[in-house]
Protein backbone atom coordinates (compact mmCIF):
# COMPACT_ATOMS: atom_id res chain seq x y z
CA UNK A 1 0.00 0.00 0.00
CA UNK A 2 1.13 3.11 -0.91
CA UNK A 3 1.08 6.29 1.82
CA UNK A 4 0.44 9.43 -0.04
CA UNK A 5 2.67 11.70 1.94
CA UNK A 6 1.62 14.82 2.34
CA UNK A 7 5.01 16.44 3.29
CA UNK A 8 7.14 14.80 0.13
CA UNK A 9 4.49 16.29 -2.44
CA UNK A 10 4.63 19.51 -1.15
CA UNK A 11 8.49 19.71 -0.51
CA UNK A 12 8.55 19.59 -4.55
CA UNK A 13 5.76 22.09 -5.15
CA UNK A 14 7.70 24.51 -2.66
CA UNK A 15 11.09 23.29 -4.26
CA UNK A 16 9.74 24.50 -7.54
CA UNK A 17 8.27 27.37 -6.19
CA UNK A 18 12.03 28.54 -4.12
CA UNK A 19 13.36 28.20 -7.77
CA UNK A 20 11.03 30.88 -9.18
CA UNK A 21 11.45 32.98 -6.33
CA UNK A 22 15.33 33.15 -6.44
CA UNK A 23 15.00 33.45 -10.05
CA UNK A 24 13.03 36.99 -9.52
CA UNK A 25 15.72 38.10 -6.53
CA UNK A 26 18.08 37.48 -8.92
CA UNK A 27 16.33 39.64 -11.43
CA UNK A 28 16.37 42.49 -8.93
CA UNK A 29 12.27 41.83 -8.24
CA UNK A 30 9.96 42.16 -6.02
CA UNK A 31 8.76 38.82 -4.26
CA UNK A 32 5.10 37.30 -4.39
CA UNK A 33 3.02 38.72 -0.83
CA UNK A 34 0.38 37.04 0.61
CA UNK A 35 -1.77 38.90 3.14
CA UNK A 36 -3.88 36.89 5.92
CA UNK A 37 -6.54 38.10 7.91
CA UNK A 38 -7.21 36.66 11.17
CA UNK A 39 -10.52 36.94 12.99
CA UNK A 40 -10.80 36.36 16.73
CA UNK A 41 -8.04 33.25 18.41
CA UNK A 42 -9.92 30.20 17.31
CA UNK A 43 -7.04 27.28 18.33
CA UNK A 44 -7.07 25.90 14.98
CA UNK A 45 -7.17 29.36 12.93
CA UNK A 46 -4.18 30.12 14.84
CA UNK A 47 -2.12 26.93 13.72
CA UNK A 48 -2.88 27.09 10.02
CA UNK A 49 -2.20 30.60 9.92
CA UNK A 50 1.29 30.50 11.71
CA UNK A 51 2.02 27.35 8.79
CA UNK A 52 1.00 29.39 5.99
CA UNK A 53 3.23 32.47 6.75
CA UNK A 54 5.69 29.83 7.79
CA UNK A 55 5.18 28.17 4.22
CA UNK A 56 5.74 31.56 2.69
CA UNK A 57 9.24 32.49 4.20
CA UNK A 58 10.57 28.23 3.46
CA UNK A 59 9.69 29.34 -0.40
CA UNK A 60 10.88 33.04 -0.51
CA UNK A 61 7.51 34.87 -0.40
CA UNK A 62 6.37 37.98 1.89
CA UNK A 63 3.44 37.46 3.95
CA UNK A 64 1.76 40.03 6.33
CA UNK A 65 -0.43 38.53 9.02
CA UNK A 66 -3.36 41.10 9.99
CA UNK A 67 -4.72 40.24 13.37
CA UNK A 68 -8.92 41.46 14.40
CA UNK A 69 -10.64 40.84 17.83
CA UNK A 70 -13.56 38.33 17.75
CA UNK A 71 -15.79 41.25 18.61
CA UNK A 72 -14.91 43.49 15.15
CA UNK A 73 -16.87 45.30 13.26
CA UNK A 74 -18.26 43.81 9.75
CA UNK A 75 -16.98 47.12 8.38
CA UNK A 76 -13.96 47.76 9.60
CA UNK A 77 -12.83 44.10 8.26
CA UNK A 78 -14.20 44.80 4.65
CA UNK A 79 -12.39 48.34 4.72
CA UNK A 80 -9.14 46.04 5.40
CA UNK A 81 -10.15 44.10 2.19
CA UNK A 82 -10.88 46.99 0.01
CA UNK A 83 -7.17 48.40 0.86
CA UNK A 84 -5.30 45.35 0.44
CA UNK A 85 -7.26 45.54 -2.61
CA UNK A 86 -5.57 48.25 -3.73
CA UNK A 87 -2.15 47.56 -2.57
CA UNK A 88 0.12 47.03 -5.83
CA UNK A 89 2.61 45.16 -3.01
CA UNK A 90 -0.36 42.44 -2.31
CA UNK A 91 -0.69 39.65 -4.52
CA UNK A 92 -2.67 37.65 -2.71
CA UNK A 93 -5.63 38.04 0.18
CA UNK A 94 -7.68 35.10 2.25
CA UNK A 95 -9.43 35.57 5.18
CA UNK A 96 -9.10 32.80 7.46
CA UNK A 97 -12.43 31.02 7.93
CA UNK A 98 -14.60 30.35 10.11
CA UNK A 99 -15.63 33.98 10.76
CA UNK A 100 -17.76 34.62 13.95
CA UNK A 101 -21.36 34.45 13.84
CA UNK A 102 -21.98 38.43 13.10
CA UNK A 103 -19.87 38.76 9.88
CA UNK A 104 -21.68 37.27 6.67
CA UNK A 105 -18.96 35.07 5.26
CA UNK A 106 -20.33 35.39 1.24
CA UNK A 107 -20.12 39.17 2.04
CA UNK A 108 -16.21 39.17 3.05
CA UNK A 109 -15.60 36.44 -0.04
CA UNK A 110 -17.72 38.43 -2.27
CA UNK A 111 -15.24 41.91 -1.18
CA UNK A 112 -12.18 40.25 -2.28
CA UNK A 113 -10.76 41.24 -6.13
CA UNK A 114 -11.09 38.09 -7.55
CA UNK A 115 -7.63 39.03 -8.99
CA UNK A 116 -6.24 38.32 -5.47
CA UNK A 117 -8.71 35.47 -4.41
CA UNK A 118 -6.24 33.05 -3.50
CA UNK A 119 -8.50 30.65 -1.61
CA UNK A 120 -10.75 30.74 -4.87
CA UNK A 121 -13.86 31.59 -2.96
CA UNK A 122 -14.99 34.12 -4.99
CA UNK A 123 -18.07 33.47 -7.27
CA UNK A 124 -16.29 35.18 -10.21
CA UNK A 125 -13.21 32.49 -9.79
CA UNK A 126 -15.81 29.09 -8.79
CA UNK A 127 -17.43 30.36 -12.37
CA UNK A 128 -14.60 29.82 -13.84
CA UNK A 129 -14.13 26.77 -12.56
CA UNK A 130 -17.36 25.19 -13.47
CA UNK A 131 -16.43 26.23 -17.02
CA UNK A 132 -12.83 24.99 -17.30
CA UNK A 133 -11.25 28.38 -17.61
CA UNK A 134 -7.91 29.81 -16.32
CA UNK A 135 -8.87 30.56 -12.35
CA UNK A 136 -7.70 30.18 -8.66
CA UNK A 137 -8.59 26.70 -7.46
CA UNK A 138 -9.82 26.65 -3.72
CA UNK A 139 -6.77 25.33 -1.92
CA UNK A 140 -8.02 21.57 -0.76
CA UNK A 141 -8.84 20.53 -3.76
CA UNK A 142 -6.04 21.77 -5.71
CA UNK A 143 -3.51 20.03 -3.18
CA UNK A 144 -5.38 17.01 -3.63
CA UNK A 145 -5.17 17.52 -7.40
CA UNK A 146 -1.18 18.13 -7.17
CA UNK A 147 -0.81 15.11 -5.01
CA UNK A 148 -2.46 12.52 -7.27
CA UNK A 149 -0.47 14.11 -10.01
CA UNK A 150 3.04 13.73 -7.81
CA UNK A 151 1.96 10.27 -6.75
CA UNK A 152 1.37 9.86 -10.63
CA UNK A 153 -2.11 8.06 -9.45
CA UNK A 154 -4.62 6.91 -12.37
CA UNK A 155 -7.97 8.44 -12.33
CA UNK A 156 -8.99 8.17 -16.31
CA UNK A 157 -12.43 6.49 -16.10
CA UNK A 158 -12.70 5.78 -12.75
CA UNK A 159 -15.41 6.16 -10.41
CA UNK A 160 -14.75 8.54 -7.86
CA UNK A 161 -16.62 9.23 -5.11
CA UNK A 162 -16.59 12.96 -2.94
CA UNK A 163 -18.23 12.54 0.60
CA UNK A 164 -19.31 16.10 1.50
CA UNK A 165 -20.61 19.05 -0.55
CA UNK A 166 -19.46 21.73 1.16
CA UNK A 167 -18.06 24.92 -1.45
CA UNK A 168 -14.75 24.80 0.05
CA UNK A 169 -13.81 20.89 -0.56
CA UNK A 170 -17.03 18.71 -2.04
CA UNK A 171 -18.03 20.76 -4.81
CA UNK A 172 -14.73 21.78 -6.55
CA UNK A 173 -13.34 18.48 -5.36
CA UNK A 174 -16.32 16.96 -7.59
CA UNK A 175 -15.64 19.53 -10.33
CA UNK A 176 -12.00 18.71 -11.00
CA UNK A 177 -12.10 15.01 -10.80
CA UNK A 178 -15.12 14.98 -13.57
CA UNK A 179 -13.02 17.55 -15.83
CA UNK A 180 -10.89 16.74 -18.86
CA UNK A 181 -7.70 17.31 -17.18
CA UNK A 182 -4.91 15.05 -16.01
CA UNK A 183 -5.89 14.08 -12.68
CA UNK A 184 -9.93 13.83 -13.93
CA UNK A 185 -11.92 12.60 -16.20
CA UNK A 186 -13.73 10.26 -13.48
CA UNK A 187 -17.50 9.22 -13.13
CA UNK A 188 -18.49 11.12 -9.70
CA UNK A 189 -20.74 10.88 -7.11
CA UNK A 190 -21.60 13.19 -4.64
CA UNK A 191 -22.63 12.49 -1.49
CA UNK A 192 -23.98 13.66 1.85
CA UNK A 193 -26.38 13.66 4.54
CA UNK A 194 -29.04 12.55 2.65
CA UNK A 195 -27.42 9.58 0.30
CA UNK A 196 -28.88 6.38 0.65
CA UNK A 197 -27.42 3.41 1.04
CA UNK A 198 -23.81 4.90 1.43
CA UNK A 199 -21.70 2.02 1.80
CA UNK A 200 -22.76 0.52 -1.36
CA UNK A 201 -22.14 3.74 -3.45
CA UNK A 202 -18.88 3.78 -1.71
CA UNK A 203 -17.84 0.08 -2.13
CA UNK A 204 -18.35 0.97 -6.13
CA UNK A 205 -15.46 3.50 -5.59
CA UNK A 206 -11.99 3.44 -7.14
CA UNK A 207 -11.30 6.68 -5.93
CA UNK A 208 -12.62 8.11 -2.59
CA UNK A 209 -12.52 11.78 -0.89
CA UNK A 210 -14.28 12.51 2.62
CA UNK A 211 -14.73 15.40 3.31
CA UNK A 212 -17.32 15.85 5.73
CA UNK A 213 -15.77 16.27 8.98
CA UNK A 214 -16.74 12.99 10.49
CA UNK A 215 -14.18 11.78 12.73
CA UNK A 216 -13.38 7.64 11.67
CA UNK A 217 -16.74 7.91 9.34
CA UNK A 218 -15.45 6.06 6.50
CA UNK A 219 -14.39 2.53 7.74
CA UNK A 220 -13.04 -0.10 6.18
CA UNK A 221 -16.35 -2.18 5.18
CA UNK A 222 -16.93 0.84 2.90
CA UNK A 223 -14.07 0.30 0.86
CA UNK A 224 -13.34 -1.56 -1.63
CA UNK A 225 -9.90 -3.46 -2.67
CA UNK A 226 -7.57 -1.28 -4.14
CA UNK A 227 -9.41 2.04 -3.91
CA UNK A 228 -7.44 5.16 -3.70
CA UNK A 229 -8.44 7.07 -0.22
CA UNK A 230 -7.94 11.06 0.42
CA UNK A 231 -9.11 11.78 4.05
CA UNK A 232 -9.93 15.37 4.17
CA UNK A 233 -11.00 15.43 7.32
CA UNK A 234 -9.23 17.30 10.52
CA UNK A 235 -10.91 17.03 13.94
CA UNK A 236 -9.36 17.16 17.37
CA UNK A 237 -10.44 14.88 19.30
CA UNK A 238 -9.80 14.69 23.14
CA UNK A 239 -7.82 12.41 24.79
CA UNK A 240 -6.72 12.85 27.97
CA UNK A 241 -3.20 10.37 27.45
CA UNK A 242 -2.03 12.52 24.74
CA UNK A 243 -0.10 15.31 25.47
CA UNK A 244 -1.73 18.25 23.75
CA UNK A 245 -4.86 16.53 25.49
CA UNK A 246 -6.18 15.70 22.16
CA UNK A 247 -5.61 14.00 19.30
CA UNK A 248 -6.24 15.26 15.38
CA UNK A 249 -8.54 12.67 13.38
CA UNK A 250 -9.28 12.40 10.05
CA UNK A 251 -12.72 10.96 8.28
CA UNK A 252 -11.09 7.68 7.86
CA UNK A 253 -10.22 4.88 10.29
CA UNK A 254 -7.22 4.96 8.85
CA UNK A 255 -6.28 1.05 10.35
CA UNK A 256 -9.00 -0.30 8.78
CA UNK A 257 -8.85 1.76 5.75
CA UNK A 258 -4.95 0.39 5.38
CA UNK A 259 -6.05 -3.13 4.97
CA UNK A 260 -8.20 -2.60 2.08
CA UNK A 261 -6.37 0.69 0.17
CA UNK A 262 -3.95 0.80 -2.13
CA UNK A 263 -3.05 4.35 -1.67
CA UNK A 264 -4.01 6.55 1.23
CA UNK A 265 -3.39 9.95 2.92
CA UNK A 266 -2.45 10.19 6.76
CA UNK A 267 -3.73 12.47 9.00
CA UNK A 268 -2.12 14.80 9.98
CA UNK A 269 0.80 15.01 7.01
CA UNK A 270 -1.81 14.18 3.93
CA UNK A 271 -4.04 16.64 2.54
CA UNK A 272 -3.71 19.75 4.86
CA UNK A 273 0.12 19.98 3.92
CA UNK A 274 -1.31 20.36 0.20
CA UNK A 275 -3.85 22.66 1.34
CA UNK A 276 -0.69 25.00 1.72
CA UNK A 277 0.96 24.21 -1.41
CA UNK A 278 -2.17 24.88 -3.49
CA UNK A 279 -2.64 28.31 -1.86
CA UNK A 280 1.29 29.12 -2.79
CA UNK A 281 0.82 28.11 -5.83
CA UNK A 282 -2.12 30.29 -6.16
CA UNK A 283 -0.14 33.00 -4.98
CA UNK A 284 2.55 32.81 -7.35
CA UNK A 285 -0.27 32.67 -9.97
CA UNK A 286 -1.64 35.68 -8.66
CA UNK A 287 1.51 37.55 -8.90
CA UNK A 288 2.07 36.94 -12.29
CA UNK A 289 -1.40 37.84 -13.51
CA UNK A 290 -3.08 34.65 -13.64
Amino acid sequence: MLVLDGKIAAAAVKATLLEQTQALKAAGKRMPHLAAILVGNNGASETYVASKVKNCEETGFGSSLYRMDADVEEAVLLAKIAELNQDPNCDGILVQLPLPKHIKESKVIEAIDPAKDVDGFHPVNVGRLVQGLNTFIPATPYGIILMLEHFNIETKGKNAVVIGRSNIVGRPMSILLSSNIAQGNCTVTICHSHTKNLKDICLGADIIVAALGVPNFLTGDMIKPGAVIIDVGITRVEDATAKKGFRIKGDVHYEEACAKASAITPVPGGVGLMTIAGLLKNTMKAYQGL
